[in-house]
């Protein structure tokens, strides 16, 4: 009972409802695939260049052929599972053939969709695959279907995964790799709808088909999982027609995009936001599980044994840009608001793991809903960074359904639920459980109720702030961090705890 006090005096509040969730700790349900854990990286304001690539003749700034060895580290730890790269919007202007070869002979080009800035192509498919390879993450390449050819995404699939005989694996070596990346996870086009080319749904599935068939398998190895670019929010009839025109065997999974965005004509501040606009965010991320029930609900009509994966490959929160950046570059700070997007949705996206079987978190430095932020040789991780972290623990393990009932989160004669949840077995039997609350004032009363096996241990961390808007910044790197959390209490299969107002926890109960 001390524990608890402490924790609302620390947060300032007053317990709310009771939180009850129980877990059938024996009855486990799919695997939660790693690959929902991903990541993304675009051509887009510093997030490359700056963010994760300085160049190779930099001396300010510790780096291996021009890669930030800081980043690399970090992005190790969070255990990043893939990444994508290069867009996004930028993918359906990318040629790949302008970043490879000698630097200096490489032509520029205008980031179009992003700034207008001109680039240099000194980041390229080498450096990219090169990268994945130091952080330990499987490479996502986007292929520019949008102004390329189906011969330029052929040829960019021998180049990188066929091991030789090839122009283009002879091409390869001659650039100094001999041994081929095998990239496994491609997306055909992005958002097709509209910056990949304005489709229709019909034209884009007959595009798809034509694409994907002259992208080759060479051997097991490098067996193709092709991603089609699939529809935003709740767009359904897009799914329906994919699903319904495209044959089966030739699409792995169909992307699905929605950002928790307050408007797209006034998105509202990253840090100075009111409750109105807390509370819109919290509305636009909670509607993640609806957006998904109801994609998988007509994958299901077309595909009930559920071998085409859903893959939410852009997800996150979208605010107006920082005061005196470039507009178009996208950069925004990271606050506790962002901390409880990112838990809700990896709850949402574990508690689907039957369809959601990826997904990417946009974007990895220095872009929107950032896990790292980058100001020349300094480097901060963000709250939201924290969470991704804690929840890795779910990577591959196997869901424990759960029962939950929540109290509400009401503002101004609307409601969320307060409190979501989700848990796995890891391969040693442990029960990693992960508790997001998305309250704006109120802490909350948790009982978990664990049935089916019996557990003797606790232990958690927490990341919590004194103020919602609460971050890090250059000169506080370390303001919100995890923190060990030792205020859950378990008696014969009872879990009870206080999770405080915008915070989240992650639990281990071991036997």
């Amino acid at each position: 009972m001390r524990f608890f006090l402490s924790v609302l005096l620390f947060a300032g509040l007053t317990a709310g409802a009771q939180t009850k969730i129980t877990f059938n700790t024996d009855l486990t349900g799919p695997r939660i695939n790693k690959h929902i854990y991903g990541h993304f990286a675009e051509h887009l304001g510093k997030c490359i260049y700056g963010g994760i690539y300085v160049g190779e003749n930099n001396t300010k700034i510790p780096n291996v052929q021009g890669i930030r060895n800081d980043v690399v580290q970090a992005l190790k730890e969070l255990k990043v599972p893939n990444l994508r790269w290069p867009g996004g919007c930028f993918a359906d202007t990318y040629q790949w053939k302008d970043g490879i070869g000698p630097k200096a002979d490489r032509p520029k080009m205008v980031n179009v969709w992003w700034g207008g800035v001109t680039e240099d192509n000194s980041f390229g498919t080498h450096d990219f695959l090169d990268l994945c390879e130091r952080i330990g993450a499987e490479p996502y390449l986007a292929g520019n279907v949008g102004s390329g050819t189906v011969k330029d995404l052929s040829d960019w699939v021998s180049y990188v995964n066929n091991p030789g005989g090839s122009p283009m694996s002879e091409l390869r070596k001659k650039n100094g790799r001999e041994k081929p990346w095998n990239v496994k996870l491609w997306g055909v086009g992005n958002e097709a709808w509209g910056c990949g080319g304005n489709m229709t749904a019909e034209y884009y599935a007959n595009i798809y088909r034509q694409y994907a068939t002259f992208m080759t398998d060479w051997d097991n190895n490098a067996k193709l999982y092709k991603i089609a670019s699939g529809a935003t929010d709740g767009d359904y009839g897009w799914t329906e027609t994919l699903m319904k025109n495209i044959p089966h065997k030739m699409l792995a999974g169909v992307a699905l995009h929605h950002y928790s965005v307050l408007s797209w004509e006034d998105k509202g501040p990253s840090v100075d936001f009111t409750e109105a606009q807390y509370f819109k965010s919290m509305q636009e991320a909670s509607q993640m599980d609806e957006f998904i029930t109801g994609h998988s609900t007509i994958m299901d009509k077309y595909d009930p044994e559920k071998k085409v994966a859903l893959i939410v490959d852009e997800w996150g929160g979208w605010y107006n840009v920082e005061p005196g950046t470039n507009p178009g570059f996208l950069y925004q700070q990271n606050t506790m608001r962002d901390a409880v997007i990112a838990g809700l949705t990896l709850n949402i996206f574990n508690n689907h793991a039957d369809r959601v079987r990826g997904a990417n978190l946009a974007q990895v430095v220095n872009v929107l809903q950032s896990v790292i932020l980058t100001n020349e040789e300094k480097m901060l991780l963000t709250p939201t960074y924290h969470v991704m972290k804690m929840y890795n623990v779910h990577q591959d393990a196997a869901l424990v359904p759960i029962n939950i009932e929540s109290p509400l989160y009401e503002f101004q004669g609307k409601a969320l639920k307060a409190v979501s949840s989700s848990a796995s077995k890891d391969e040693s039997g442990a029960i990693n459980i992960s508790l997001t609350n998305i309250d704006y004032s109120k802490a909350h009363e948790v009982v978990i109720n664990l049935r089916g096996e019996s557990f003797a241990r606790v232990s958690g961390q927490i990341l919590s702030a004194a103020k919602i808007r609460d971050h890090n910044t250059f000169e506080n790197p370390q303001k919100v961090s995890i923190k060990s959390f030792s205020g859950a209490v378990l008696d014969k299969g009872i879990l009870k705890l206080v999770i405080p107002a915008y915070s989240v926890i992650t639990l281990k109960v071991t036997k």
